[in-house]
């Protein structure tokens, strides 16, 4: 017996699995197919495909269909650049008032990523998995400093940014630098080094820029990106 999902759950279901890349960059959503898999008549597949292209997922293209969107460099790097603005204050404020056990917890996460990370050349090793251990750490600094809506604003699914490092994860092979980085980052926050913070997270969350490389511009990968303005 099928379920009948509601707007807002197949919304969820298509962000996601477009933000995770298993929906890829110019690939069609057929209104007939979205309605025989989640049970539903056209309207809400029409009002959730409206929604995704509010929120730049997908692009309507009236008599042909709808195209899930290439990834926008240009944005993403806007909201690296912002990403890096607000964590180096956020990494330095948990430096100033981290308790002990809050910096264990930190080592604790560092471990679990660690884990994770030998993982990577398995066949079924789970890239999304890694990347939300990755972000543990992260989050961990933010709730400490009491910034959690502001990690929220940071890491809710986005067209662009969400996608750009899953690709690094997939095409870039970032694993062992994310491994690398996190420990020095653990490194930082034991020795309280302030004037440090900025340069290791700008390299850290820079780092899909440089790891891509000119893969973006590749066959392979090229298809993935919006043409960059000349």
């Amino acid at each position: 017996m099928q379920v009948e999902h509601s707007a807002d759950a197949i919304y969820k279901i298509l962000e996601q699995e477009i933000a995770e890349l298993r929906i890829r960059p110019g690939e069609m959503l057929s209104e007939n197919s979205l309605c025989k898999r989640f049970g539903v008549s056209r309207t809400p597949i029409r009002s959730v495909l409206q929604r995704l292209e509010q929120n730049r997922f997908v692009k309507i293209v009236p008599c042909k269909g709808t195209l899930v969107t290439p990834i926008d460099l240009k944005i993403a790097n806007e909201l690296i650049y912002r990403r890096v603005a607000i964590e180096c204050m956020v990494l330095r404020d948990f430096i100033r008032i981290a308790k002990p056990a809050q910096v264990e917890e930190a080592r604790y996460l560092l471990e679990v990523l660690c884990q994770a990370g030998e993982k990577r050349n398995d066949p079924d090793f789970d890239l999304n998995e890694f990347l939300r251990k990755d972000l543990d750490m992260h989050k961990l600094w933010f709730r400490v400093t009491d910034k959690l809506f502001l990690w929220k604003e940071l890491t809710d699914p986005q067209a662009d940014y969400s996608r750009f490092i899953r690709l690094d994860i997939l095409a870039g092979e970032n694993v062992p630098d994310v491994l690398r980085e996190h420990t020095e980052m653990m490194e930082l926050i034991d020795t309280r080094k302030e004037e440090a913070i900025e340069d290791l997270l700008t390299r850290h969350l820079y780092g899909g820029v440089r790891r891509l490389g000119g893969k973006m511009f590749s066959p392979e990968y090229s298809s993935y990106f919006q043409p960059l303005e000349r």
